[in-house]
């Protein structure tokens, strides 16, 4: 017979490794409560992304149901913030495989344990507005491109609320655009990361809310604590066209500023061309014809609701871009002005 595990710790993540989950790891950290993470085997990222923390460490992924259900049991709450994320055509049943079967093993074990959840999605589970008014969480779904992306997250909202209908307690927060420290893999910080290697020459024509992952991780912490059931909540941030965001993101990288914005058709043929180079070298690029016709969205939403039912804030926009930067040159992921690397410690 087994000998059950005993828990040290009340708070399980998922995603840890992530931008959100290891920000949400470390804001717990700072409140003097350990967190535990579900990790894969041997995985890479653990030791960096965990440097200096103490974590309870489960070994598997989102296949594991057993897993899942031994590191839920015990826990009062359960942030899953696991996710495939790419913008474009392909990969749609991988995406369901992680996005929708992976929250659905999540969901059913957290309301078999008795543990609140907490369902980070995204804004782009939601609807989008053309009227020049800001979405929200009750914009009817339309307005976006039905990619993978955009399909598993709606999806998998749906998962969770059926669940809630089964006796889950469980909040859903959608994010907007992140930039912040801890991004490792790194993920959306890669366009920092881009405009301030000199790449930015021509900006997209749309817009997005820039927020800070540390806002969205106090935000997410918020939900747990006051958050309605079953009630969606966008974690918003700072309105911004893609060109003057990336003004901002070249002022701070010291590199030259962006020309302007690229003509809407000038961006469709580069979308097209990487899907011809996708077809070439059998994977799909980062620039395709999905993800250059996302960039010309106003892609805009209105967190009015978080800010009024769980007092959520956002700190400037700038203070984020240059944190996030000196972040990426600690670590070695950026090099200075004088093309220096930094070396990470």
């Amino acid at each position: 017979m087994m000998t059950p595990r005993t828990r040290s710790t009340d708070c399980f993540v998922t995603g840890a490794t992530g931008l959100v989950g290891n920000n949400i790891v470390r804001l717990l950290a700072s409140q003097g409560r350990m967190s535990s993470v579900l990790v894969r085997p041997k995985s890479p990222a653990f030791n960096k992304a965990f440097e200096g923390l103490s974590v309870e460490r489960f070994e598997g992924s989102l296949d594991d149901q057993k897993v899942i259900d031994e590191a839920c049991e015990g826990a009062s709450l359960v942030i899953h913030a696991a996710a495939t994320v790419a913008v474009g055509r392909c990969g749609l049943e991988t995406m369901r495989h992680v996005n929708v079967e992976g929250t659905r093993r999540i969901a059913r074990a957290a309301r078999h344990a008795g543990a609140r959840m907490i369902h980070i999605s995204s804004v782009d589970a939601l609807g989008l507005r053309h009227d020049g008014h800001l979405s929200d969480e009750e914009t009817p779904k339309e307005g976006l491109l039905e990619c993978p992306y955009v399909v598993t997250k709606r999806e998998a909202e749906q998962v969770v609320l059926e669940e809630i209908d089964r006796g889950l307690d469980a909040v859903i927060v959608n994010p907007v655009f992140m930039l912040g420290p801890w991004d490792w893999k790194p993920s959306s910080g890669r366009m920092l990361l881009e405009v301030g290697s000199g790449w930015g020459v021509f900006a997209p024509s749309g817009s997005n809310d820039f927020a800070d992952v540390r806002d969205v991780a106090e935000g997410i912490l918020a939900a747990a604590h006051r958050g309605i059931t079953g009630r969606r909540y966008i974690l918003g941030g700072h309105p911004r066209t893609y060109l003057e965001a990336w003004r901002c993101f070249a002022r701070v990288a010291e590199k030259m500023q962006p020309l302007g914005c690229a003509h809407p058709q000038i961006t469709r043929v580069f979308g097209r061309i990487g899907d011809l180079v996708g077809m070439v070298v059998g994977h799909e690029m980062p620039i395709n014809s999905v993800a250059t016709e996302m960039s010309m969205l106003a892609h805009n939403f209105s967190s009015n609701r978080a800010v009024t039912e769980l007092g959520y804030h956002c700190r400037s926009f700038e203070t984020t871009v240059i944190d996030t930067w000196h972040w990426f040159l600690e670590h070695g992921y950026a090099r200075s002005a004088k093309n220096r690397p930094v070396l990470a410690r």
